[in-house]
């Protein structure tokens, strides 16, 4: 018997390196044991007429301590609907786009929900240039893949959470909150309505010549949200994006989207990446939630 378990297993092996890492179900690369402690703490930083403001940290996985801040409506009742709102590269969770979006939502009704992307914000660590392609191109990989994680344990810290509604938790991500929260919402179906705004797929293509090699698809493997978009369907997608994007090239979003399943819509402007209009965008979001979430 001990030797028919060795042989099978080591069959398994033979044809797991055969057929490459591609073969291999990615998704199961962001599971993590649920029940390990959040360690969640409150503190509320302002009380208005409008909103109350909390600011809380949290305990992820790999040890790391994610630092967010919780806005709640006065209008409307508890459990509130909830949104989780993320920033992009370099930014933080209250830069002036960020707190426009926090803004809209509330007058809405929905709580949002807003934490800094791994080495971003308060949880700035080392100054590395962010980079894919070369330098601490492993680094920048795990900014995505611990972000991912993060939110996933948001989810956890929502649901325990009497002031939100558990079954209503959307995302909206921009830039490369929306590439990894494409992941995210492909792995994470406690998201039940997913909003993506200015992000791509098939990463790959900033390879250069590189960009069909089987190292450049097994590295990108984890963090490409080609691979994660099909994974929201049945729940609605709705994606945002530029038509003259200069930071994300539009065949990426456009390939993207082809991915997806329905239920699914795309929304284009004709302007480059940095000028599209976010008051315009969230009212778009808005509506979308209202008749899905």
């Amino acid at each position: 018997m001990i030797d028919i378990k060795i042989t099978t297993i080591a069959l398994c092996l033979l044809l797991i390196s055969c057929r490459g890492i591609k073969e291999l179900p990615i998704a199961k690369y962001y599971e993590y044991d649920q029940n390990l402690p959040v360690q969640d703490s409150f503190h509320l930083e302002k009380d208005t007429t409008d909103s109350n403001l909390y600011y809380l940290t949290y305990q992820s996985i790999h040890d790391c301590e994610v630092n967010a801040l919780l806005s709640l409506p006065e209008t409307g009742r508890a459990p509130y609907p909830t949104v989780i709102l993320m920033h992009g590269l370099g930014d933080r969770k209250t830069v002036d786009y960020i707190e426009l979006g926090n803004k809209y939502f509330l007058e809405a009704g929905y709580a949002v929900l807003r934490l800094d992307i791994s080495n971003h914000g308060d949880r700035y660590k080392n100054d590395y240039d962010f980079n894919l392609t070369s330098g601490y191109k492993y680094w920048s990989r795990d900014i995505i893949s611990q972000t991912v994680f993060d939110l996933r344990r948001a989810v956890d810290v929502i649901i325990k959470n009497n002031d939100l509604d558990n079954e209503r938790i959307a995302y909206f991500g921009i830039s490369l909150g929306g590439i990894i929260g494409t992941i995210f919402c492909g792995v994470e179906n406690r998201i039940k309505v997913p909003i993506i705004v200015l992000a791509g797929g098939n990463l790959n293509l900033m390879f250069g010549m590189d960009a069909l090699s089987a190292e450049t698809k097994e590295f990108l493997s984890i963090i490409d949200p080609i691979n994660y978009v099909r994974m929201i369907s049945p729940r609605p997608l709705l994606m945002i994006n530029a038509s003259n994007d200069d930071v994300i090239p539009p065949i990426t979003s456009k390939l993207l989207f082809k991915a997806a399943k329905k239920p699914k819509e795309i929304i284009w402007y004709p302007t480059k990446h940095h000028d599209l209009p976010i008051e315009k965008v969230y009212p778009d979001g808005i509506r979308w939630l209202q008749e899905y979430l």
